[in-house]
């Protein structure tokens, strides 16, 4: 790339600014594969990145801190960037040795390894991570590895993780008393216990890897866990006030592993009164946990007892509320087999990470995303991990802008608005739902919103004691598709309606008559069936009508709404009709 573009802040960078910076970002994106325009069916949207980062408009969120963005920038790739793909070399040829004897087989591997990695750092614009991540898939397929190659290494792991949890030196360590002063009532103590708890099982997590591989004795278990604690000095007041209120936490792991001791963190915070998502891997990389080792690995499924695995990618915000209900701790993958990548994240994932309100993240991989990058996200986030320097644990607050609408919120909203439809049935007025499109047409919100308010209102007069209730006059600010297609799916399970009226071609062109305007091409031949949004209302209204057999459906014939499927994740317009 040109010298001329000066690197700071990533954050600081705007699409438009630059046309040569614009056409060398969008490469980048598109050589380490996560370019949405190029690949929608496994890159996030903005939309769906909304969820986790807050972006200003032309902003571009990038996988990688700030100081690796920098090093990709250069002309020429500085000994920094070399070294650091040099440690992704490093780790393959760990990967191709662990599983391939010597021979032919592992020289030919090796070779081919070689010449794909020369290829690949020519240019120098692939994240480390992603290079990682696309060499694991080469060498994976190259050695025949169908299977997951690491599974009894991880089981060995986990399991002598269990161990260790019933000898001397941990579990003496943990069930100690603190050497404080007696607090003055029963729950300061149950505060400064709790945190004395989280602190050891945080250095406990953190040390999972040095430790397995040399035993530590009672002494040094004891120094870092009082070193720890010291390191979580400043965060004391953030944890104690959320102990206070019942919250939900969404656990990432680590590379290295430690399991266990990560459930060990994870059923502390279960006591504590909050709710977990534990957040691994979809697949094979190398120690991290997956959602196969969360049902088959015996070690770990001791320490999960009732926890709830999730295998669906795409669960709705309706399902997985249902799921954090019924579950106090609940796993998830997170789509991917790679380092933090938020690009590559499952619909679940994000939406995990949009209902969460602390992101916990272990190990300096995870850290060096979301604290090494001048990003902003949507939630706090709080890295702990273990290096040659002590132990280190940082919170970043979540941006300013970023507002989480809480179950509680918007069921305070739709209990609202089913209030008035029940005053009105009392008084003998018939309930009318109208379903119109509002987002379907890509910059057309506010003609769709000016439309339906026009026809709604002129239904009002048309129409004698009737309560209409339209979704363009209660919309509230800050809420995305997601929430709001949670909080009216409530409306509409109410049982209070008594027509549902779902928007046709007659009802736009007569909207537009009433606005004294023709009908723009764009709009000619639309209706609710080209609604994803409406498609779903449909869905409800035919279940709901199931059960209220007196409940009337007014519009186009259902069957030509079941040609879309999902609403697009977060969006107020539709996902296309696949070909």
């Amino acid at each position: 790339m040109s010298s001329a573009i000066s690197v700071d802040k990533v954050s600081d960078f705007r699409l438009g600014e630059n046309v040569r910076f614009d056409a060398w970002l969008y490469s980048m994106l598109m050589d380490n594969n996560i370019a949405y325009g190029m690949n929608p069916d496994i890159v996030a949207s903005q939309e769906q990145m909304s969820f986790m980062v807050s972006l200003a408009r032309n902003q571009v969120y990038l996988p990688c801190s700030d100081d690796t963005f920098k090093l990709l920038c250069r002309p020429t790739p500085p000994k920094e960037l070399r070294n650091q793909y040099n440690r992704s070399w490093r780790i393959i040829m760990r990967l191709v040795r662990s599983f391939t004897p010597e021979g032919e087989k592992r020289r030919r591997i090796l070779q081919f390894c070689r010449f794909r990695f020369n290829q690949y750092i020519a240019q120098h614009t692939l994240i480390p991570s992603r290079l990682v991540k696309r060499m694991t898939d080469l060498v994976l397929a190259q050695g025949n590895q169908l299977d997951d190659p690491w599974r009894h290494l991880r089981r060995i792991s986990t399991r002598r993780q269990l161990e260790m949890l019933g000898e001397a030196p941990v579990r003496d360590n943990l069930a100690a008393m603190p050497e404080v002063t007696m607090a003055d009532s029963i729950a300061t103590a149950r505060r400064m216990l709790n945190y004395v708890e989280l602190s050891r099982l945080l250095c406990l997590s953190a040390m999972s890897r040095p430790w397995i591989d040399a035993p530590p004795s009672v002494e040094s278990v004891r120094l870092a866990m009082d070193m720890t604690r010291e390191a979580c000095a400043h965060l004391r007041q953030f944890f104690e006030a959320s102990a206070v209120k019942s919250g939900t936490v969404l656990f990432l792991c680590d590379a290295d592993g430690g399991t266990v001791f990560d459930l060990s963190v994870a059923n502390s915070l279960i006591r504590m009164g909050h709710k977990v998502i534990f957040a691994v891997k979809s697949g094979f990389f190398f120690y991290s946990p997956t959602l196969e080792d969360m049902e088959l690995d015996p070690a770990i499924t001791r320490m999960l007892g009732e926890g709830k695995v999730l295998h669906e990618p795409r669960l709705s915000k309706n399902e997985l509320l249902r799921q954090l209900r019924e579950h106090r701790l609940v796993v998830i993958g997170d789509g991917t087999r790679e380092r933090l990548n938020l690009y590559r994240v499952s619909v679940t994932f994000s939406r995990a990470w949009k209902e969460a309100d602390l992101i916990l993240g272990k190990g300096w991989r995870v850290a060096d995303v979301l604290m090494g990058s001048s990003h902003q996200y949507t939630r706090d986030v709080v890295c702990y991990w273990h290096d040659d320097h002590g132990f280190h644990i940082k919170l970043r607050r979540h941006a300013e802008c970023a507002h989480k609408f809480s179950e509680s919120d918007i069921a305070a909203q739709s209990a609202s608005i089913i209030e008035g439809m029940r005053e009105a049935r009392q008084q003998g007025r018939t309930v009318m739902f109208y379903s119109c499109v509002i987002g379907s047409i890509p910059g057309e919100t506010s003609t769709a919103t000016e439309l339906v308010r026009a026809f709604i209102d002129n239904l009002r007069k048309k129409m004698d004691n009737i309560l209409i209730i339209n979704p363009a006059e209660h919309f509230i600010e800050g809420m995305d598709g997601d929430d709001l297609m949670y909080m009216w799916e409530q409306v509409q399970r109410s049982g209070y309606i008594d027509v549902w009226r779902f928007q046709t071609v007659e009802d736009i062109e007569e909207s537009f008559a009433l606005l004294g305007r023709k009908v723009p091409p764009q709009w000619s031949g639309k209706d609710s069936t080209f609604s994803t949004g409406c498609t779903k209302e449909m869905r409800i209204a035919l279940d709901v009508q199931s059960k209220n057999r007196e409940m009337q459906i007014i519009g186009p014939d259902p069957q030509r709404f079941f040609r879309r499927g999902e609403y697009g994740v977060g969006k107020y317009f539709d996902a296309s009709i696949p070909h």
